[in-house]
């Protein structure tokens, strides 16, 4: 009887110690740190894995360590130009100390939420609409600094915020889209006098260019037809020189050049006084004037200096001695 009740009572001992080391493990995930106390204080902190702690002595408070997400109610701020907003806002934020978080906060979500609408409202109330609505990403890494500070004592780390939407009034909205369409507009304007003004500019420097390239032509072909003038003025002058003619010939050439001359409107013909030396070389000159395209023989003792075709030529007798712009010719009668 002695052994049995012996053995009883050491499986009832064995039974208790089992349930009290059952009681006693603990499982932490790998996401997760427990936060033992004993007695009502802190202990210490349990990692990822298998933990024993004392029942009815220790107690465990798991703490995720995951990147958590607080969702900030949409609400209603004013900017800095005094326009009501609507703002929506995310924030990301992840336990760094499982200790702090614990006892340094009591509702963390809550508080956080509410943290985020004040320094969302103090961030927003800083920025001009324009600047607010172009500028998430300032408003972000702003409101995320000033939360990542607040939260340290709470050991959370503000990993990011992103504003999802900053919805300004009706009337407001209306007028930006009219300031949008005016200024897309004002664009097109613009692109249209540019396109414009480079279609002139390369029809402009198209008719320059037109204009260069005639000149240049006329410029060349004068340039060609100078050239063989001059060759042709060379050729004849060697061929003249290469002749070898006396003054009777040069004579007559000189007179075939002064009927080219008188051949024209002019009343009154003025011969050179170095001419009268190339008409003295004739024989008799008088035949020559004869035979003047004015038909005028008659007057043929006329003054050598001035010859007019519509009156008659004066005497060579009261011409008395010959003028400073011509003479008579040696060997007229």
């Amino acid at each position: 009887m002695q052994i049995a009740l012996v053995i009883t009572v050491l499986a009832l001992f064995l039974i208790l110690v089992f349930l009290l080391a059952a009681m006693g493990i603990r499982i932490v995930s790998p996401y997760e740190k427990g936060v033992i106390e004993r007695l009502g204080r802190y202990h210490n902190t349990a990692q990822p894995g298998l933990t024993f702690i004392i029942p009815f002595v220790d107690t465990m408070r798991k703490v995720d360590m995951r990147e958590q997400v607080v969702d900030v109610q949409p609400q209603e701020v004013i900017t800095k130009d005094n326009v009501v907003v609507t703002v929506d806002a995310i924030v990301y934020y992840e336990a760094t100390d499982p200790v702090k978080l614990t006892y340094n906060v009591a509702d963390f979500y809550s508080a956080a939420t509410k943290l985020a609408q004040t320094n969302l409202r103090n961030v927003i109330g800083e920025t001009e609409l324009d600047q607010a609505l172009t500028s998430r990403e300032m408003i972000n890494a702003k409101l995320r600094a000033v939360l990542d500070d607040a939260t340290d004592k709470w050991g959370v780390r503000v990993v990011r915020v992103e504003i999802k939407r900053i919805d300004p009034p009706a009337d407001v909205t209306n007028a930006m889209h009219r300031q949008m369409k005016a200024e897309r507009d004002k664009r097109a304007q613009i692109l249209d006098a540019e396109g414009t003004r480079q279609a002139r500019i390369l029809q402009a420097e198209g008719e320059a260019e037109a204009i260069r390239r005639v000149a240049d032509a006329q410029r060349y072909k004068l340039e060609v037809e100078a050239t063989g003038q001059g060759k042709a003025i060379d050729t004849v002058f060697t061929a003249i020189r290469d002749a070898n003619p006396d003054e009777r010939v040069i004579a007559i050439q000189y007179l075939e050049a002064l009927k080219v001359v008188s051949d024209g409107r002019s009343s009154k013909l003025f011969i050179p006084y170095e001419a009268t030396a190339i008409l003295g070389a004739l024989g008799t000159i008088q035949d020559v004037f004869t035979k003047s395209p004015t038909g005028d023989g008659a007057n043929s003792g006329g003054d050598a200096g001035v010859a007019s075709k519509g009156t008659p030529r004066k005497g060579a007798g009261s011409s008395g001695s010959a003028p400073s712009t011509g003479m008579t010719p040696p060997g007229l009668p």
